[in-house]
């Protein structure tokens, strides 16, 4: 006995999934290792697969539950059976298990060339076959319970596509009502505007995608925009209550010309001994205009003040320790100095 087992996932409904694998004479439409079966009633069928070369049996259904589980058993012809379950996986998934069982023919020397040859082969041809059948499912509008409302039908991978289904197989199609021209005529242009409406809502889709992606990217910089324009403005705001703290408390930043002491840009809080020297101030009137020997002026211009270059005052140095004022210079006589040097000769006049 050659055992083998395969499973798919569906993107579909347990109902709709059970509705369409029940549809055993569908098969040949989209599977490729089945090639006919046909009824002879509710519960008997007649099959032929490729297994090992063409196989025929008929077999018999058992052991159905109502969307959870179907199986069948052959009567004559190549002995086997087999189970599928079906199992939710949520509103739009389901589970698909297949079990299948049969004894391979030409007995034991049959039973070698499967073990060592063929056993792997159909485990692959079936996985493929039930991929088919998801396919199949997925491309069917979600109310079909037909397979014939499927757009993967005939595809070129089948058995029908290959041109290998039976005579009796094409015969039973023949007589099938949804086989009849005028019937594929009208499941083409049902197909064809099912296919346009896909289209287009793809189409729709992706612009309505590109819309909201264009209005999400506008609102970021517009928010971008909002917070760097609020940031200012938090930035202004905190420099105006801190200045207008340290007016409060008479804390104010020295001015980096006119608040200096010492020279320009050197800027110091003013202490007790930094602003006097001893007794008297270093720089008298410092705070109505710094650096007065510096400071440009112009000639004739109104309240202009006089460099200190220009103003002659006397050494207090000097004035310490010889006393008195400036003597005069001795290009300039006066009285007093004809009087204290009367051996000097009188020039004599000029006529």
């Amino acid at each position: 006995m050659s055992e083998h087992h395969v499973s798919a996932e569906v993107h579909a409904p347990l109902q709709q999934v059970y509705n369409l694998f029940t549809h055993f004479n569908d098969f040949p439409k989209f599977m490729r290792f089945v090639k006919e079966v046909t009824y002879y009633d509710n519960q008997r069928s007649h099959w032929v697969a490729e297994v090992g070369g063409n196989q025929e049996w008929d077999a018999v259904n058992e052991d159905w539950v109502p969307l959870q589980q179907i199986g069948w058993r052959s009567v004559n012809g190549l002995e086997n059976s087999g189970k599928v379950k079906f199992t939710p996986l949520g509103n739009e998934r389901t589970g698909v298990d297949v079990y299948i069982s049969y004894v391979p023919p030409s007995g034991f020397l049959g039973a070698l060339a499967d073990k060592f040859a063929f056993e792997n082969h159909f485990d692959a041809i079936l996985q493929a076959d039930m991929n088919r059948f998801a396919a199949m499912v997925e491309k069917a509008p979600a109310d079909a319970l037909d397979p014939m409302q499927s757009h993967y039908l005939f595809h070129d991978e089948s058995a029908y596509g290959h041109g290998t289904t039976t005579d009796r197989q094409q015969e039973a199609m023949a007589h099938d009502p949804m086989m009849q021209p005028q019937a594929l005529q009208q499941r083409d242009r049902v197909l064809q505007q099912q296919e346009e409406q896909a289209y287009q809502f793809e189409q729709n889709k992706r612009s309505g995608d590109e819309r909201v992606a264009r209005e999400q990217r506008q609102a970021a910089d517009q928010q971008r925009s909002d917070l760097a324009r609020q940031a200012e403005l938090d930035r202004e705001m905190a420099d105006q209550r801190q200045l207008e703290q340290s007016v409060d408390t008479g804390e104010v930043n020295p001015h980096p010309v006119y608040d200096t002491l010492g020279g320009r840009n050197a800027a110091a809080y003013r202490t007790p001994f930094g602003d006097h020297d001893a007794r008297n101030e270093r720089f008298p009137g410092h705070s109505e205009d710094p650096m007065v020997s510096r400071t440009p002026q112009t000639e004739g211009r109104e309240g202009a003040i006089t460099p200190v270059a220009d103003i002659a005052m006397d050494s207090p140095w000097r004035n310490a320790i010889r006393g008195g004022s400036l003597e005069p210079e001795p290009d300039q006589e006066t009285p007093e100095n004809a009087q204290e040097n009367p051996s000097l000769p009188d020039r004599p006049e000029t006529e």
